[in-house]
């Protein structure tokens, strides 16, 4: 995962700074209306934050107690743009500024005040070279939920943050200014592994404006192989794949996205939503009912001792200790109001007839957008 620290185009920072003939870039933002006056070559820095989610929230964090820390004097104002008609997840950073008592914008408001510095923290949108142009520095955008999602999804055991330049119109295109990497903690989730990783880059963004010049002058380029992308998430990721995925790939599914989208499968025509997953233990694998069963993969039985749903993957059993059918229901719950009365109604049925089905969503004709991890 990455966070994007970005510079928007602006005058020298040094070597002759506000001397001899202006660069076109300095041109661009004397049409604006800036003066030279205005841009600040060291702190404290004016600050305009775009962010919207918990992600961001810890970014805005890190930002506010620096400026609330005046022996320091890096932020002299902090102001923040949020995006106004937002699901929940995109609150988080609107309370935390309302709470703090931090000036607002909705979007596309962006204020009219001077700033030295743009950041831009998982805003969902992207800026126009216009508005770039306005800032001599631009520092980071949070990646959304995609790339840590991925990491989780993909079974990485290495993940990171990096800092980097921006550059008008295009996302991750920009040198490479500071940089870290963390092993994935085994078995957490996209949530848990957001937590830390908001952390690290909110601490690395405060690093990053305490040298800010020099970290803009020692910028290093990026490669130009190894670009790894991470498709947009939709509901039709979360349509268990019961033929063709194993019990690891489902379980890195379930906490990759698990708190944003419940997995789904189907059964006898019905959408169930799988709320609560389980490894299955070794003694329960034992068991002589599951040695005898056909092992069909979307088969489902229940296992009365543990009290879970012990559904086959392509390679082994997972367990379920709570299903979504027009009401949450617990495995017990599922088992007596549905199982049981279908083993009494097909008495004669294998229990392998008795299994979830992969559930297949009508395809959207417009192609989901990418975003890069």
């Amino acid at each position: 995962m990455r966070v994007l620290v970005r510079r928007c185009w602006g005058p020298p920072l040094a070597h002759g700074a506000g001397r001899g003939r202006p660069s076109p870039q300095w041109r661009a933002l004397a049409r604006l209306g800036w003066e030279d006056s205005r841009v600040r070559e060291k702190p404290p820095w004016r600050v305009l934050f775009f962010g919207t989610d918990q992600f961001a929230r810890e970014a805005l964090r890190a930002l506010h107690a620096a400026r609330e820390n005046q022996e320091e004097e890096l932020i002299d104002k902090l102001e923040v743009v949020t995006i106004p008609s937002l699901s929940p997840r995109g609150l988080p950073v609107k309370q935390y500024a309302v709470q703090s008592q931090l000036p607002i914008y909705e979007w596309p408001d962006v204020g009219s005040g001077e700033y030295d510095v743009g950041v831009v923290a998982s805003f969902g949108r992207l800026l126009s070279e216009a508005l770039i142009l306005k800032f001599p520095y631009c520092l980071p955008r949070w990646r959304g939920p995609a790339p840590v999602i991925h990491t989780v999804l993909h079974g990485d055991t290495v993940t990171g943050v990096t800092i980097m330049q921006i550059r008008p119109k295009r996302f991750d295109v920009g040198p490479i200014l500071k940089q870290e990497t963390i092993p994935v903690p085994p078995k957490s989730t996209a949530k848990e592994l957001e937590a830390v990783l908001s952390r690290l880059g909110a601490n690395m963004l405060i690093s990053v404006l305490k040298n800010l010049p020099a970290s803009l002058s020692n910028g290093r380029q990026q490669p130009t192989e190894g670009a790894t992308y991470a498709p947009k998430i939709s509901a039709g990721t979360s349509c268990v794949k019961w033929e063709e995925q194993t019990s690891e790939q489902i379980f890195r599914l379930y906490r990759a996205i698990g708190n944003i989208i419940p997995l789904q499968t189907l059964w006898m025509g019905n959408t169930i939503k799988l709320l609560d997953l389980v490894e299955v233990n070794s003694s329960v694998l034992a068991d002589p009912k599951l040695t005898r069963q056909a092992l069909i993969p979307g088969s489902v039985i229940y296992h009365k001792q543990s009290q879970i749903l012990l559904v086959y993957c392509k390679d082994s059993w997972i367990g379920v200790r709570s299903v979504m059918l027009k009401k949450t229901l617990t495995a017990t719950d599922f088992y007596n109001g549905y199982l049981h009365p279908w083993y009494q109604k097909n008495s004669q049925a294998q229990p392998s007839q008795c299994r979830f089905q992969t559930l297949r969503l009508p395809t959207k004709k417009k192609q989901n957008k990418t975003v890069t991890m």
